[in-house]
Order: C-alpha cells, then sequence, then structure tokens
C-alpha cells in the first residue's frame, strides 16, 4: 500500500514523496518535488494522490484536502498543445435551436457540419480537423456507413428549420424569395445529373448541378432543391416553388424572383397553382410599342411609377435618377464601342449597337439606341397582384432579393460548397444537405448578431484549451483563455448562458 511522505530536505524545504513498505523496508515509489510554502505542499499533495489512485487503480478512502487542486509545478509539466472545444460547444448549442441533434442519432452529421462551419474542407480530411480540433474520432468507413441515412435527412431537416423560422422570425409562407445558382465539379466527366450548362461560376466546360433555394425577407434559407447542370433555371420555378406550397400546405403565398424566371408558361403555370409573384421584368425584350407607352406615360423623377397591363401580367415600372446616370454611362461606353469596331473592324469581335448591313459590311443599330434612350432609369416588374398592393410595395420587395445572393455568397465562399469533389448522386445529396444546414445556422448567427459569419467564427475560435500534462501524476489538464466581452455580447445576443 502507497502513502504520502513529507521530510526536511536540506534547503529546509518540504519533499513529498510516495513511499511503501516492502519487507519491514521503507521504499521510496516515486519522488513528486519540493514545496516552500504551505500552498505549493498542499499542491504537491494532491499530485501524490492522483498518482497514488491511479497506480493502486482505487480511490483514496479519505480525500486529500482541495486547497491544493488549482496548483501545480510548472517544471514538472509538459506543454500538449491546443484545442477548440469552446466554439464546438456554441455551435452545437446554437444548432440546439434547431433541434438538429434529434435527425440522427449519428453524431458524426452534426460534426460534419459543425467543421464545415469553421474549416471547411473535404469529408474526409474534416474527420482529421474533428480529431485535431476537438479530440472527435472517426473512422473513415463511419462516413460511407452511414451516407444512406444521411441522405434521407432532408424533408426532417426542412421541416426544423420552418419550426425555427416560424419561431424566431415570425414566418408565415406569405413572401419567399427565389434565385438559383451553379456548382461545379473538380472533373470533365458528365452523367445524367452532372452537366455543362450556362455556368454562374465560368466554367462552363465542367459539369455542374444545379440549386434553388427559397429564403424568407430577411435572407433566412428555408428549402433548396437541386437540378441537372444543364437545366434552364426557369424551368426550376415552377417545380419548387409549387412543391414548396403543397408540401406545407400553403393558401396564400407570393414569390419574388429575378427576370430568368418569367415566361408565358411560367406565368400560366403560377397562376394555375394559386401563386402570386413579382419578377423582374426584362425591358429590352420589350415590343417597341410598349417601350414607347411607358416612355409617354412614366415621368422622369425618382421614384416615379406607373402600371401596364400586359400578356405577362401587371408591368410595374419605377424611375431612378442613379439608375439613369449609370445606364447612361453604359449606353456611352458601348456606343464607343461600336464605332471603334466600325473604324477598325478587326479590333474588336462584337458591340451591342453594330448591326450587319449585309454579308460583308457593318453598320451603327440606330433603332437599338433609340429605344435603349427611352429606357435609360427604367427597371420593370412583372405582378399578378392587385392594385390594393401600391407599387412602392412591389419595387421595394422586388429589390430584397439581394437576400438570395447573399445567402449564396455565404455558401460560395464561408462555406466553400464548390468545387465539388463526389461523383455519386447519394453523395452529392448529402454534401449539399450538410452545406445547407451550416448555411442556415450561419445566417440565423448573422441575424441575431448582426456580424458576419467569417468575423463570428473568428472571434470564437479565440478562446481555446491549453492542454497541459503533469508529468509526475499523467494526469491532463485543461486550460481555458478568459471570455472576452465581445464574446460575451455575442452569446447573449444568441440566447446562450456562459
Amino acid at each position: 500500500m502507497y502513502h504520502i511522505r513529507t521530510t526536511k530536505t536540506s534547503s529546509k524545504a518540504t519533499a513529498v514523496q510516495v513511499v511503501r513498505y516492502e519487507n519491514r523496508k521503507l521504499t521510496v515509489a516515486t519522488h513528486i518535488g519540493s514545496a516552500h510554502n504551505v500552498e505549493e505542499l498542499n499542491a504537491l499533495k494532491k499530485s501524490a494522490s492522483v498518482w497514488i489512485e491511479k497506480a493502486s487503480k482505487q480511490a483514496p478512502l479519505f480525500p486529500v484536502n482541495q486547497l491544493g487542486a488549482n496548483f501545480i509545478q510548472l517544471d514538472k509539466c509538459r506543454y500538449l498543445g491546443v484545442r477548440y472545444g469552446f466554439i464546438h460547444e456554441v455551435l452545437m448549442r446554437v444548432a440546439g435551436h434547431f433541434d438538429f441533434c434529434s435527425l440522427t442519432d449519428k453524431a458524426m452529421f452534426m460534426d460534419l457540419v459543425i467543421i464545415r462551419i469553421i474549416e471547411p474542407a473535404s469529408k474526409l480530411y474534416s474527420l482529421e480537423l474533428l480529431n485535431e480540433f476537438f479530440n472527435i474520432k472517426y473512422l473513415r468507413k463511419d462516413f460511407y456507413r452511414y451516407l444512406p441515412e444521411f441522405a434521407l435527412l432532408k424533408d426532417k431537416t426542412e421541416n426544423k428549420i420552418l419550426a425555427l423560422a416560424k419561431n424566431e422570425f415570425n414566418f408565415d409562407f406569405s413572401l419567399v424569395f427565389y434565385d438559383v445558382t451553379t456548382l461545379y465539379f473538380e472533373t470533365f466527366q458528365s452523367d445524367e445529373l452532372r452537366k455543362p450548362g450556362f455556368s454562374k461560376d465560368n466554367k462552363s466546360q465542367q459539369p455542374q448541378v444545379l440549386i434553388g433555394l427559397i429564403v424568407d425577407a430577411q435572407g433566412f434559407p428555408v428549402a433548396y432543391d437541386m437540378f441537372r447542370g444543364n437545366e434552364f433555371e426557369g424551368k426550376t420555378f415552377i417545380p419548387i416553388i409549387s412543391t414548396f406550397k403543397r408540401k406545407h400546405d400553403i393558401k396564400e403565398l407570393t414569390v419574388v424572383a429575378d427576370a430568368a424566371m418569367l415566361s408565358l408558361d411560367n406565368v400560366k403555370a403560377l397562376n394555375v397553382n394559386g401563386l402570386s409573384y413579382i419578377v423582374g421584368a426584362r425591358l429590352g425584350n420589350l415590343p417597341g410599342k410598349l417601350s414607347k407607352e411607358i416612355d409617354l406615360k412614366l415621368e422622369r423623377k425618382n421614384k416615379a411609377n406607373i402600371r401596364i397591363e400586359t400578356e405577362h401580367g401587371t408591368l410595374v415600372c419605377d424611375w431612378s435618377e442613379k439608375r439613369y446616370r449609370k445606364d447612361k454611362s453604359d449606353m456611352d461606353k458601348q456606343i464607343k464601342k461600336a464605332e471603334m469596331l466600325l473604324k477598325n473592324p478587326g479590333r474588336a469581335r462584337r458591340a451591342k449597337f453594330v448591326k450587319g448591313k449585309n454579308k460583308t459590311e457593318l453598320e451603327m443599330n440606330d433603332e437599338l439606341i433609340e429605344k435603349t434612350k427611352l429606357l435609360l432609369g427604367i427597371k420593370g416588374y412583372y405582378t399578378n397582384l392587385p392594385e390594393e398592393i401600391d407599387n412602392e410595395t412591389i419595387v421595394k420587395q422586388y429589390h430584397n432579393l439581394w437576400h438570395v445572393e447573399l445567402a449564396f455568397r455565404i455558401a460560395k465562399s464561408d462555406l466553400e460548397i464548390r468545387p465539388i469533389y463526389h461523383f455519386k448522386r447519394e453523395t452529392i445529396e448529402v454534401h449539399i444537405l450538410i452545406c445547407f444546414v451550416a448555411l442556415t445556422i450561419c445566417k440565423y448567427m448573422e441575424i441575431k448578431t448582426d456580424i458576419s459569419t467569417r468575423q463570428i467564427i473568428k472571434i470564437l475560435k479565440s478562446v481555446t484549451d491549453a492542454r497541459i500534462k503533469n508529468m509526475l501524476t499523467g494526469e491532463e489538464i485543461t486550460m481555458r483563455s478568459e471570455l472576452s466581452a465581445e464574446i460575451k455580447t455575442i452569446l447573449s445576443r444568441l440566447g446562450l448562458s456562459y
């Protein structure tokens, strides 16, 4: 049996040893250290007690006085590095607002979401980062084993997100914003899903998929869907919006989208499905007669607006002085480019205001220039909303469409959703689902704190857990850095205690 022994040294310090009696002789098992005051003595006795407990694998009957629990000898310690347990704890608690942890009993799913927010990487490298940052260990085969289960979580995930949107942001389904983006693959091999098409990432030679995203008025994501890479974005509009309305039994829904979503077929489908819409109009494609009517009726003063009935629905137009200056500047540049092309045909390939005079000659397109001048400073919006909804409200709601673009920027920049390295549909779906869940957490934090995701992660990651090993006892001690006032403010805004 081990005992703690204290004895005076020649320097008048108090040595603390762990001893035992063998064959009636005292044997020193280990020398813990020398104390020069009461605090050091208590700390050494604590270390000796821990050493005995580990060596004998039995807890002491009478625990050592706890006064020395916070004292260790630095010269008997080894620094092991840092971990980032705090940021993991905070993000998991934010995820708790969504009840995401009940999606599956496989903790790996949410851990992959958390590491995607902190440091986006491939799935396999993410597993290494989880071990390095948080001491969370998974085997590579675990991801592929759980993959089929993760792929089935999309509907459950959207339901939890919508529940939070209703409770936290008063989302009532009456108004949503829709847009699409493209995600390219790091390969040149296409298949039934991954196909080359018009690329918003300027990667037209590489296969891609199309992602349609629905957000609320604050830009909080509530639903998404994936389409083939060569799908015309206007054809994604009706399927995703009508499915969203039917799935959640929505009675009245107004959707705001950009001009690419509009066609006569889509207008008919929107009306058939009982959907209201505000969609951007491409005024450059209007018949000359309609352009002249707008020119005659619309005053050239800031925020002036009119309504005109068309086959695409009611066309609301407004005029802006700021937009006029920009449009005029762009038109003047295009005219100069056209004049340069006519003077030096070999110096430029094409220009907006140039047309073919015959098979070999070019000339200025004066008709297009005049039409462009008529529409300077004017923006158009198609809608089927009744006249009770004034023009200013329609214009204002359309201008909120930037919230979807911001959500896509977060997904592409902060979460690095693309390029995608997967090639099986199931794995692609899980990758996009993980990024979507991460996006909802990021947007939630941004809305609540009014701080960007990148800045929030930087601030939270500044809190580290230093790991120190007591070489006398083998015990690992963790010391967490203090929380700054800035961090406490963030936690308070997120509704988290500290």
